[in-house]
């Protein structure tokens, strides 16, 4: 398998992610060449996905962002149309991600309780933090805000960010593994949602027997994926 484009690293803060657990790509013993294959592979589409997102405009990337905000209103209108006191996990934007924090705040109004992802430590799953606008934030591993609580809460939905993604639901992400590791160990497992750019659609992320599908992907464009 061969594929265009300069392979690099996760270029923000979190690019130790990739790093801490290199072995991460083939924990159910797969092909070892295959592994190594669909690793370089990924690494290379990244990097395109990464740079192409990059170069939007701030006005292209708050557009890119309310459009998102919008048909996730629409899907959760019907798997959730009453969120009060509901746990959603959102994120806080790096590496240009489109920023959900004003939605999260309308959900926060309506009574959803939000909670944000922390790597507490390398190469485990994920615990969340409640979160409300405004709330005390502290630098959390890789130097992502994370909230300055102690307290921990359970998503029924979890809004994961992704670099790429496929029609199968299987996304792209910065190469940490950490969400699919994450709902791999959430009991119950919550609804997933992948949310980016239209744009960053392939043909396949070849997945792996570690890869965790999505329920739904929505992206700026609308809802593009949803699990049967």
């Amino acid at each position: 398998m061969t594929g265009g484009g300069a392979p690099r690293g996760y270029a923000s803060p979190p690019c130790l992610a990739g790093e801490i657990a290199p072995d991460y790509f083939d924990p159910l013993a797969v092909d070892a060449q295959q592994a190594t294959d669909v690793a370089r592979w990924r690494k290379a589409r990244r990097a395109d996905l990464l740079a192409a997102r990059a170069a939007l405009s701030v006005a292209e990337r708050r557009a890119a962002a309310e459009g998102i905000a919008r048909h996730l209103d629409a899907l959760l209108a019907r798997i959730a149309p009453d969120l009060r006191g509901v746990v959603v996990a959102g994120y806080w934007p790096i590496r240009a991600e489109p920023d959900l924090r004003p939605w999260l705040a309308r959900l926060h109004d309506r009574g959803a309780r939000i909670a944000l992802p922390v790597a507490e430590r390398p190469a485990r799953p994920m615990t969340f933090r409640p979160w409300t606008p405004g709330a005390a934030m502290e630098r959390g591993h890789w130097n992502i805000p994370v909230p300055a609580t102690a307290e921990t809460l359970t998503p029924a939905i979890l809004i994961a960010p992704l670099v790429g993604w496929d029609s199968a639901g299987y996304r792209l992400g910065h190469g940490g593994g950490y969400y699919d590791r994450t709902l791999a160990a959430l009991r119950p497992r919550p609804f997933a949602i992948g949310t980016g750019l239209d744009a960053a659609a392939l043909p396949t992320i070849f997945p792996q027997p570690h890869d965790v599908p999505m329920d739904a992907i929505v992206t700026e464009n609308g809802l593009r994926f949803r699990a049967e």
